[in-house]
């Protein structure tokens, strides 16, 4: 920039200059001062550079600027930096749909003009522009929308300019808006985007003047998360504008994905600046991989690149998932490759009158446009005017614009279009609120002709709250509206083209589970209902948990079967759980099930084989009890002595029926009783077989010449000595009842998968103590039996009392061993055992042979045959 020699500036001026030279960088405005000497009571300012014209514009009191992408490419020169640049110029075909946002802005502002209630007798202009869709065109439209566009202008002040409109509306692109923003920010020309929603815009630090009506890209990103994770799509691939729109919209939607448990196979960027080859590896990025869902946060020109490059060669089918830029743009519903893509637009709308506005498109406004010169023409292929070439066709005035198919002409998914419209009415409600004021008798009245500032504008706009065509319009503290969407699913219709259908909502302003919702069926790949799954492993069933495969993300994994002892009981677990102590796994592992209780029941073959054992024994005693009194008086029977023989026979059949109370449930008194009553009644039964011992060494020592050794154990004495054995292990018994007494208990760790319900014997000590009190005994019983062996008289039986105690030892020094390693109920079962074993070798060595002889052989059943003697054994 060049300035004419001038006093020195103060910081405000120099401020201003240097904005003055991002213009000319921009290839857009400048100004040149010139002061007298004394001062700057007079400046004249001339624009330096070219001024870019509006494509369409209007004089007004108030004047609104509107900025679109009615082009999507710029023509771009090389610069030799030694001649001003040429202006820059927006080349490509045009953008009709942009094209209807442009027009949709000059129908609001005119049926502003004509209403009573708003701005009555205000008149509003517009100056709407070209942006090319390039932040350096925004950043030059920007400086003309602040500025003048008279080449040459007088003013009393500095050459800052003045701004020649009190809002913006625009622009469509992300990336162009924050270029503009940096130039209109320092003036407090608030900008009002109908298009524009990185979420980095919600800085107000950064942009205090930007409002927009769409919502920001943040509540997009987290409905995209919401929508993927509610069709179990786990594993996707995402493509994003090299932009801010779309790395900003894309860094958001990955955070909510992750939060979400979604995995990214790839994350690919591109913009339509790019060359060939970056879109092509794009594509083949695409077509290779093997997510089968796409999530493309692109920019609806940038997406027609991509699915032009895609539609070249024949790929898998992808589910597309679309940000509201593209899904809802119609330039992109000739891609069948999309067919069934899903995605978030704004909010269907209706706009009466609308669409009369756009086709009343006369000849002559045709003509004296070049925005619809160039619409026309490319719209039906003819050129209007001079100039025309031989082999171009001439546009004879039979074309009809109420037949032609664009989305210009399409009214019938107004999603963006409402917002440019929502736009200009916001403006002018707060233009509103400045000028005009109501009167008592209901009147407005407003003063055209005062002087607004942009900053009050601005200030006005923070607050403005009203309803349109049944819409509201308000912004909150960040500059955003309400976040409400429609579900959009491309679908064939009944004519065979492929259309828009509205399939469900999303409104961030309902509780987070109330906020999406699906109202009608969505159609799929290839037309299906189907829905597609994409993940990267398969889901893991209940049962398994899931083994994150070593190097792959979170969602590529092995299912493995949960550990002994535990459970899944959900789709794709993390973790198995355990068991609570008393449940085990069913054999699917899927649910807990109470463990099965494990005893020695009444019920099963080991109980009933034992029981019969138990209760045969307890009879074949009585029996034997029986014959001995029915033969009291005879010789074999009063020779064994009787009275320890029938206490001998009642004490085993207390033995036998004793290992009863080993089988069935466990219970307290149950636990108590086994173990005394085991105890006592085999001392009981021990003792008798002890007093027959004595009794046979005393009858051998009273038969030797001047011995008196019976007078010492005649029947007094013998009761005397079984009661005072079986006493001792009586109070053992107590002291261990009183003590500690053996309680039920449930054993958990003998078996994992069972419980075995079971007594513990509470003090060891008393268990050990009664055991060796009986052991005791038994040891002096057999040390006693053997030493009377070898007694010569019939009337001996020491020799089957030896042998009984032999086995009764042999039994119970196997039982211990045996009794601590058998497992669950065996433990009892082994109990038992080893009670009817030794009882039984008692009862059949001390009282089988003498029951053999009273009933099958009574010939021997008299006292002289007791009374022989011989030299080799005893004979019954």
């Amino acid at each position: 920039m060049r300035l004419s020699p001038a006093p020195a500036l103060d910081p405000s001026l120099a401020g201003s200059l240097v904005l003055l030279h991002l213009a000319v960088v921009a290839g857009g405005l400048a100004l040149l001062s010139s002061a007298s000497a004394s001062g700057l009571e007079s400046v004249r300012c001339r624009l330096q550079g070219t001024p870019h014209p509006p494509a369409f514009s209007q004089d007004g009191d108030f004047v609104i600027g509107g900025v679109f992408s009615m082009h999507y490419y710029m023509h771009t020169v090389d610069h030799s930096y030694t001649s001003l640049p040429e202006p820059l110029q927006c080349t490509g075909s045009m953008d009709s749909r942009e094209l209807r946002f442009s027009r949709a802005m000059v129908f609001a502002v005119e049926e502003i003009n004509n209403s009573s209630d708003l701005l009555p007798g205000v008149k509003l202009g517009y100056q709407v522009h070209d942006s090319c869709n390039s932040a350096p065109m925004a950043v030059k439209v920007a400086f003309q929308l602040v500025n003048s566009l008279d080449p040459m202008f007088d003013t009393g002040e500095q050459c800052t300019g003045s701004a020649t409109v009190t809002a913006i509306v625009g622009e469509s692109g992300s990336t162009p808006t924050i270029s503009m923003l940096r130039i209109t920010s320092p003036f407090g020309i608030p900008q009002v985007s109908h298009y524009a929603s990185c979420a980095c815009l919600s800085d107000k630090k950064q942009y205090p003047t930007f409002f927009r009506t769409i919502p920001s890209d943040q509540f997009q990103a987290a409905a995209l998360a919401h929508l993927i994770r509610h069709f179990g799509w786990t594993w996707i691939g995402a493509v994003r504008s090299d932009s801010d729109y779309g790395n900003n919209g894309m860094a958001a939607f990955l955070q909510a994905a992750q939060e979400e448990g979604i995995c990214v196979e790839y994350s690919e960027a591109f913009s339509f600046i790019n060359p060939v080859s970056r879109v092509q590896r794009v594509a083949d990025v695409i077509r290779s991989s093997t997510a089968r869902v796409v999530v493309a946060f692109v920019a609806s020109g940038d997406m027609r690149i991509l699915l032009e490059e895609m539609d070249r060669l024949p790929s898998p089918p992808r589910q597309w998932i679309g940000s509201e830029s593209w899904v809802t743009d119609p330039d992109t519903l000739r891609f069948g490759l999309c067919a069934g893509a899903i995605g978030f637009g704004i909010q269907r709308s209706v706009i009466p009158g609308l669409r009369d506005f756009l086709l009343d498109l006369s000849p002559q406004k045709v003509s004296n446009s070049p925005m619809f010169t160039e619409f026309w023409e490319g719209a039906f292929g003819c050129r209007l005017g001079i100039g025309v070439g031989v082999e171009e066709k001439v546009c004879d005035g039979s074309e009809d614009i109420q037949q032609l198919q664009t989305p210009y002409t399409d009214t019938s998914q107004l999603r963006v279009t409402n917002m440019v419209y929502k736009a200009v009415y916001a403006i002018a409600h707060a233009i509103h609120s400045i000028v005009c004021e109501e009167r008592e008798n209901s009147t407005v009245n407003c003063e055209k002709n005062l002087n607004v500032k942009p900053t009050q504008v601005l200030e006005r706009l923070r607050r403005v709250n009203f309803s349109r065509n049944g819409y509201q319009v308000s912004f909150d503290a960040n500059g955003d509206p309400v976040a409400t969407y429609e579900l959009v699913n491309w679908q064939i219709g009944e004519s065979g083209k492929m259309e828009f259908v509205t399939v469900g909502r999303y409104d961030a302003s309902l509780p987070p589970d109330q906020r999406f919702y699906i109202e009608r069926e969505i159609t799929w790949l290839k037309n299906s209902t189907q829905v597609p799954v994409s993940v990267c492993s398969e889901s893991c069933p209940p049962g398994t948990r899931k083994a994150i495969q070593k190097g792959k993300p979170v969602c590529c994994y092995d299912c493995i079967q949960c550990a002994e002892g535990e459970i899944s009981n959900n789709t794709d677990s993390s973790d198995c759980l355990i068991c609570p102590e008393e449940y085990w796994p069913n054999a699917e592992r899927d649910r807990c099930i109470l463990k099965p209780v494990e005893f020695l029941s009444f019920h099963e073959v080991l109980g009933i084989i034992l029981t019969a054992c138990s209760v045969g024994g307890a009879c074949l005693a009585i029996t034997t009890a029986t014959v001995f009194y029915h033969h009291r008086a005879s010789a074999i029977v009063r020779a064994n002595n009787s009275e320890l023989s029938f206490l001998l026979l009642f004490s085993l059949a207390l033995c036998f029926l004793c290992s009863l109370t080993f089988i069935g449930r466990p219970s307290e008194w149950s636990c108590m009783l086994r173990h005394t009553a085991f105890g006592i009644t085999f001392v009981l039964c021990i003792s008798c077989v002890l007093g027959k011992t004595l009794v046979v060494l005393m009858a051998f020592r009273a038969t030797l010449p001047g011995s008196n050794a019976m007078k010492w154990f005649g029947p007094p004495q013998q009761r005397l000595t079984v009661v005072s054995f079986t006493f001792v292990q009586a109070l053992i018994c107590t002291l261990w009842l009183v003590l500690s007494p053996p309680f039920p208990i449930k054993n958990l760790t003998t078996y994992k998968e069972k419980i075995i319900l079971e007594c513990d014997v509470g003090s060891a000590i008393g268990f050990w103590a009664v055991l060796g009190y009986i052991g005791l005994l038994a040891l002096l019983c057999f040390v006693l039996a053997f030493l009377a062996r070898k007694l010569p008289d019939n009337f001996n039986e020491a020799k089957f009392i030896t042998f009984s105690m032999l086995i009764f030892c042999a039994v119970w020094i196997t039982f211990i061993p045996a009794y601590v390693s058998s497992p669950g109920k065996f433990t009892v079962a082994v109990e038992i055992f080893a009670i009817i074993t030794s009882s039984f070798g008692l009862f059949f060595l001390l009282f089988v042979p003498k029951c053999f002889i009273i009933l099958f052989r009574p010939e021997k059943n008299t006292k002289k045959h007791l009374m022989e003697k011989t030299s080799n054994d005893i004979r019954y």
